[in-house]
């Protein structure tokens, strides 16, 4: 639900740990199980959170994953400094997560059809979206034009990272610029909502999809709950920012179990693309 903490709602079961605590129902299992099966409860359905390599596992073709934009990596525009200088908590994300910045992007094949992908990582300060998860996701969509493949992009942000100011926000143009052109070019763009998403990147991209599909249980919305209700000075309804909320209220086209999420994602790749292939890009 939207009102879960973020410790409440962890990520991925840790390797070292032998059993699992559901969040959802607070049932244990062996950790094992639950990796079988893609990382969702088997009692209720809650789905934990994936790493970026599980992600990528579980929805593309064995070998066909080739990433791209490594080189990609964020600077100290502003010298900014809180209780730490940027770079250290930069510096320690990449340690952590052995990549700069908290997007993967590449190409691959989604049973058999091609696609242009970024995988969000909560895990790298929040998915917090900066000058390079703008650019690298913005370069995406270029390659999906230069491919004439679809794009699709799973996000899961905390929104724009403060650290880097008005340079974060500009990325929110950025990147509806680049999906405006694959628009143009009557190529598909797939988002993927999972959880959570919020702040800048929910009020761009991951709403711009020609489709716009989350997993069971997400947290979706812009700003938290207690900051809309300090604001508008109302109570907020149970569960407002969570993924069911939204699809009853018009804001997805779909939710979709992540274990029909790949044969999904093969479909509507297949149906939007048929028709689109041969027509000229717009640039």
């Amino acid at each position: 639900m939207a009102d879960r903490t973020a410790v409440e709602r962890q990520a991925a079961p840790r390797a070292d740990d032998m059993w699992v605590r559901c969040p959802g129902c607070r049932d244990i299992a062996f950790r094992k199980e639950v990796e079988r099966n893609l990382n969702v409860c088997h009692k209720c359905g809650f789905h934990h959170r994936l790493t970026v390599e599980q992600r990528l596992a579980i929805t593309l073709d064995r070998s066909s994953w080739r990433e791209m934009f490594t080189e990609l990596a964020p600077g100290d525009p502003l010298q900014f400094r809180d209780s730490r200088p940027y770079p250290e908590r930069l510096a320690e994300a990449q340690r952590a997560s052995r990549r700069n910045d908290a997007v993967v992007t590449g190409v691959g094949k989604i049973e058999g059809h091609p696609a242009a992908l970024a995988v969000m990582d909560f895990a790298f300060m929040g998915g917090s979206m900066g000058t390079v998860v703008g650019e690298k996701i913005a370069r995406i969509m270029e390659e999906a034009l230069e491919r004439r493949c679809g794009a699709v992009i799973f996000c899961s942000s905390g929104g724009a990272r403060m650290q880097e100011g008005v340079l974060s926000l500009m990325q929110m143009a950025k990147v509806a610029g680049a999906r405006g052109r694959m628009r143009d070019a009557r190529l598909p763009y797939l988002a993927v909502l999972c959880d959570p998403t919020t702040g800048g990147v929910a009020a761009s991209f991951a709403m711009l999809g020609d489709l716009n599909i989350a997993e069971p249980g997400a947290l979706i919305g812009f700003a938290g709950r207690r900051v809309i209700e300090q604001t508008t000075n109302q109570v907020l309804p149970e569960g407002f920012q969570s993924a069911e909320f939204l699809l009853a209220h018009g804001m997805l086209d779909a939710i979709v179990p992540r274990a029909q999420m790949r044969p999904t994602l093969a479909r509507l790749l297949a149906m939007l693309c048929r028709s689109r292939r041969r027509k000229p890009a717009s640039r």
